[in-house]
């Protein structure tokens, strides 16, 4: 009886001694090739080509779909905390050549600082600092039906 205890004691893993991991597809593949990693042709390359080394991965690129990084808030940038709207220089930035208000892709302000502009050009637009429309509408007098 003792006998059994002992084969069965010595045949389990110990703590001290690491399991042997069991065999699957990840360690059959070749070595970079991920598992279930869809190979091309005769020579294994994806469509992207060979991989760089110390590329890391989609995480370490900080560019998007453009293939630019993002710019930085200007308003974030200089640390601006609130918009004026008297400040009718600063605000001409920000709108296009018919007095439409940007878009945050154009202007690259982070979402809060687009709101704070746009409510700061219709205060200024309100106050008829800033123009509703382009000159050539307002003298032309041409109107959309």
């Amino acid at each position: 009886m003792d006998t059994e205890r002992e084969d069965t004691e010595a045949s389990a893993p110990s703590a001290a001694e690491p399991e042997a991991a069991p065999t699957s597809v990840a360690a059959a593949s070749p070595p970079g090739e991920a598992r279930g990693a869809v190979r091309d042709g005769p020579g294994g390359d994806d469509a992207r080509g060979p991989s760089r080394e110390g590329s890391g991965g989609a995480g370490d690129r900080p560019r998007g779909r453009g293939g630019r990084r993002r710019r930085v808030c200007i308003m974030c940038a200089d640390k601006i905390k609130t918009v004026d709207y008297k400040n009718v220089g600063f605000l001409r930035r920000f709108i296009s050549d018919r007095a439409r208000i940007d878009t945050r892709r154009k202007t690259s302000a982070c979402a809060k600082h687009q709101r704070a502009i746009s409510t700061g050009i219709k205060r200024a637009r309100h106050l008829a600092l800033l123009p509703y429309t382009a000159e050539h509408i307002r003298t032309s007098g041409v109107a959309r039906r």
